[in-house]
């Protein structure tokens, strides 16, 4: 069990130093708590699968006018429909990618699934440690960041 909370210490770590590295914005981490919920309350989402030496997930969560306001500070311009849902797709891809990068230095060899867009009201489930991380991008919203290990 200690080395599973090390691993998701590493990942969750990873995870954030990914986030800043990404997103061009003044990013302010909120404190993490253990995620024992069955649903994450996001308009919009993005889930990236991790497989390697850790199995888990990303889940990357928001409302559609966060992820466009992002999408704004990053290429100029607000989208919306479905430009917006692949560029959501396309910044978890990028999140998730830097996140294996960052984890690799720090001996964890892992790889990602392509994104899943979840729209709605979504159920992460068959985890067994969590850890929801709520982070404020620029007084523009509040991302719900979600890491899952699996055994």
């Amino acid at each position: 069990m200690k080395m599973m909370t090390t691993v998701l210490t590493q990942l969750l770590n990873s995870t954030i130093h990914s986030i800043k590295m990404v997103i061009p914005a003044g990013i302010q981490i909120g404190k993490p708590a253990l995620y024992t919920a069955n649903s994450l309350q996001s308009s919009l989402s993005v889930l990236i699968g991790m497989t390697g030496q850790v199995h888990g997930q990303l889940v990357i969560g928001g409302t559609a006018s966060l992820f466009s306001q992002i999408s704004q500070m990053m290429y100029g311009m607000m989208l919306e429909g479905e430009m917006l849902e692949s560029f959501t797709c396309e910044l978890g891809n990028m999140i998730a990618g830097q996140l294996v990068t960052h984890a690799s230095s720090q001996q964890l060899t892992m790889d990602i699934t392509p994104p899943t867009l979840l729209v709605g009201e979504t159920s992460v489930k068959g985890f067994q440690k969590a850890i929801l991380v709520p982070v404020s991008v620029e007084e523009k919203g509040t991302l719900n960041v979600i890491v899952t290990v699996h055994e």
